[in-house]
């Protein structure tokens, strides 16, 4: 009798807690809600303690939250065989949210509620000297995000509850925008005072690379300017086009694997196969040798763009203006450089003075608004944004900066330690500008758990959408010269899939038909290569079957930066038992 009046007792304290957990939890969101619109805001009618206000009142309701759901009855609920299951959901959910508001948001709160106001008059120098003093703390942070990460994903998938179960789906939704933000914030205070020349100046060459034309960074390397960085000042002193250092070759060695992956396009002595890799450190060391060796300048780093991510960072600062009127704005930069611009110049030389153009209205644009800090926050926004699509890549010849880029976006490498991976990589292999017009999919879907490893299918679907006449003869040319008969707007890639270390390939088939296919190990990754004609107005899918090291995470996606982001469905991992 005193037992089952204990376990009334413990289940009616656990539903009025519960309810009171619940109503804090509530006023935790709102608070969050409120804390990013005042964060956001960029009117300047935000009282500057609103989001210090808001976090602190997010952190005092999720702490009552967390300690309302912990005790005796909680924990011993908890352990109920699937009975549990929604008290082990709601003790989680109360506990991630107390660490998120009271160990990872607070300092990333302080130093981003700085640029609407503080910054606004201080500007960029003011921010970066913030940044390295809030450097350790945002480690702290970035700690604290992916301990509360991990719990989130430990939580059970399923309680019969369906209202818990969609409260934990947008926790882990959240958690996992909010860890790796937190990562690169931590790293930013690391090394963005040093590399833009808080500690003395600093020199970079950025590449401004041609997406029309694929290559493994994303695209072919095109105009060029050197950039100087000195207490938080930025300055484009050299801008020239891949014509001057194209037959370069500087003295630069990367590795035997590296010479056996992509010995045989000369990268290392042809600018235009500079960046045949994905893994931009090795076209950031070719870069800063090539310009060093052909101007006896030295470089501490390399970075590259595209007309993408000058259309976002254009849209921050609004529109520059060409050497001819023009106004250069967020919605027609990528037009212009990659694909009215062919048709507007048939000389050659007047289409690169044409681009070069476009490089420096850009540049100046970007440099006038670092130096505008009511302009600041809008940037550093967009370059945030662009960081995370893959279109701006940073490598420093430093090493203990590029030691902790190395595991960001900002550094755009490959990975070398061992984990799930897949992706699709293209290497322009016709000469044209058609790239322009190419959508890839990619399908990755696990299948079976066997003593060997996991059945892996991956389907790589290749679409090109040139029109079969109307382009300008140089967007269309062939300089492979083929043996076999093509028409304008054909188009020929290497198609190179990145798959898990340790993947072995058990068949290979091109539109149901068998092909086979290179294999090649590039850091640790399986790499299949195939060399696939791509006539205009067609698709053709290239089907991988795969034997993976059996892991029950779903695979990190490598996702080469293009005019069209390749549309990647990653099914379901099912758990091997």
């Amino acid at each position: 009798m005193a037992a089952a009046t204990l376990c009334v007792a413990g289940a009616a304290w656990i539903g009025v807690t519960g309810l009171l957990a619940r109503s804090e939890l509530l006023n935790v969101e709102r608070e969050l809600s409120a804390l990013k619109q005042s964060v956001m805001s960029s009117s300047g009618n935000v009282a500057p303690a609103s989001p210090e206000k808001a976090m602190q009142s997010a952190a005092a309701h999720a702490a009552r939250a967390h300690q309302l759901t912990t005790g005796p009855a909680w924990y011993m609920a908890s352990h109920v065989p699937y009975l549990g299951r929604p008290v082990t959901t709601v003790r989680g959910i109360a506990q991630a949210a107390d660490r998120l508001t009271g160990d990872v948001l607070p300092p990333m709160v302080e130093l981003v509620a700085q640029p609407t106001d503080d910054v606004r008059h201080t500007g960029l120098l003011a921010l970066l000297s913030e940044l390295r003093g809030t450097a350790p703390a945002l480690e702290q942070a970035a700690r604290a995000a992916a301990d509360t990460r991990t719990l989130a994903d430990g939580l059970p998938r399923t309680s019969w509850v369906p209202g818990l179960d969609r409260a934990r789906a947008q926790l882990v939704s959240q958690l996992q925008q909010t860890a790796p933000a937190m990562a690169e914030m931590a790293v930013a205070g690391r090394v963005l005072p040093s590399m833009l020349g808080v500690d003395g100046p600093r020199r970079y060459i950025v590449v401004f690379q041609n997406t029309a034309e694929a290559r493994g960074t994303g695209g072919l390397p095109g105009a060029f300017a050197v950039l100087t960085a000195a207490q938080g000042r930025l300055q484009f002193e050299t801008f020239g086009t891949d014509t001057m250092l194209a037959n370069v070759r500087p003295a630069v060695d990367l590795g035997a694997e590296y010479r056996a992956q992509y010995g045989a396009m000369d990268p290392t002595g042809t600018w235009a196969n500079s960046n045949v890799s994905p893994h931009f450190p090795y076209a950031a060391r070719i870069w800063t040798a090539v310009w060093s060796k052909y101007s006896g300048q030295q470089v501490e780093g390399a970075a590259a763009v595209d007309p993408s991510a000058l259309a976002r960072l254009l849209q921050a600062t609004g529109p520059g203006r060409l050497p001819d009127g023009t106004a250069l704005t967020a919605d027609n930069v990528l037009d212009l450089t990659e694909r009215t611009g062919y048709a507007r110049f048939a000389d050659s030389r007047e289409r690169k003075a044409f681009l070069l153009g476009v490089a420096r209205a850009a540049a100046a644009r970007f440099t006038g608004a670092l130096s505008t800090p009511e302009q600041l926050p809008e940037l550093l926004k967009a370059t945030y944004d662009i960081t995370q699509q893959g279109r701006l890549k940073v490598w420093s010849a430093e090493s203990r900066e590029q030691s902790l880029l190395q595991k960001h976006p900002l550094a755009g490498a490959l990975p070398s330690q061992p984990g799930p991976i897949a992706g699709v990589v293209v290497n322009n292999a016709a000469g044209g500008k058609l790239d322009y017009y190419l959508e890839r999919k990619l399908h990755w879907i696990p299948g079976n758990c066997t003593p060997h490893g996991r059945k892996v299918t991956a389907r790589v679907t290749l679409d090109n959408r040139a029109p079969a006449s109307g382009l300008p003869p140089y967007v269309t040319q062939r300089v492979d010269k083929p043996p076999y008969l093509t028409r304008p707007g054909d188009n020929r890639v290497l198609v190179s899939y990145y798959a898990s270390s340790g993947a072995h390939l058990t068949g290979a088939t091109l539109d149901g038909h068998r092909v086979t296919v290179g294999s090649s190990v590039e850091r640790g990754h399986a790499v299949y290569t195939l060399d696939v004609e791509l006539p205009a107005q067609s698709s053709r899918t290239l089907t991988l079957d795969l034997l993976e090291p059996i892991s029950n995470r779903t695979p990190a996606l490598l996702d080469q930066p293009l005019v069209t982001p390749t549309r990647a469905r990653l099914e379901a991992v099912s758990v091997c038992e």
